[in-house]
């Protein structure tokens, strides 16, 4: 569990490659030069760590592209104190960063050897989320709503209605939509019902999975 002079480097080259790909969040790309992103990994991977690359972690899901975890993470606009929800907590990565931007983060995983791990795995690191579920993030977490901000990190085929409505008005939900590639969606809730929309191009996620529980 090191994190040495070299590794701190690194994610500062790691960071001024976000800035040359428009990361403009100060917070954002502070807290993404905070988080030691080689701890994350399998060790076989520590030499990729602090590349601009997704890679494999366990049970086929993926640690998502650094750019990919900026970008989301600054659209969500995230300040001090935020109540944020998690559809995917895989590794705790993006985690990991959203308790850097100091929200309070509900975080839920559906695959039971990625929650369990990450679980345990976190709060040794020094980040506590609010709390980790097991569960369906097509559900949301009704019992918490409503939210400052939902974040979505993996391709949803659709945009889930419970997630819609368990947004704060003036609350965002940021989710990739789509089946092999997915367009970034920003949806930002004006109303009971009204929804204003952004898309904000491609990216690639591995597809959020139902629950089966």
């Amino acid at each position: 569990m090191e994190d040495t002079f070299k590794h701190k480097g690194l994610r500062q080259k790691l960071v001024n490659i976000l800035k040359d790909k428009n990361i403009k969040s100060e917070a954002v790309l502070k807290a993404i030069g905070k988080v030691p992103r080689h701890l994350f990994m399998d060790s076989g991977f520590l030499d990729h760590a602090y590349q601009d690359k997704a890679f494999p972690i366990a049970a086929n899901q993926t640690i998502s592209q650094p750019y990919t975890v900026a970008f989301q993470s600054e659209l969500l606009k995230v300040t001090q104190g935020d109540k944020i929800l998690e559809i995917g907590t895989g590794c705790g990565y993006q985690t990991a960063v959203l308790c850097e931007l100091k929200a309070k983060v509900y975080s839920i995983e559906r695959q039971q050897e990625l929650f369990k791990k990450t679980s345990k795995f976190l709060p040794k690191l020094g980040y506590r989320a609010k709390k980790l579920i097991f569960g369906d993030g097509y559900k949301g977490l009704v019992d918490e709503a409503p939210f400052d901000s939902i974040i979505v990190t993996a391709g949803a085929p659709f945009v889930p209605k419970p997630l819609l409505s368990q947004l704060k008005i003036g609350g965002r939900l940021v989710i990739p939509v789509g089946d092999d590639v997915q367009i970034m969606n920003l949806f930002i809730r004006k109303g009971q019902k009204e929804f204003e929309q952004h898309e904000y191009g491609e990216f690639r996620f591995v597809p959020l999975l139902e629950n089966k529980n």
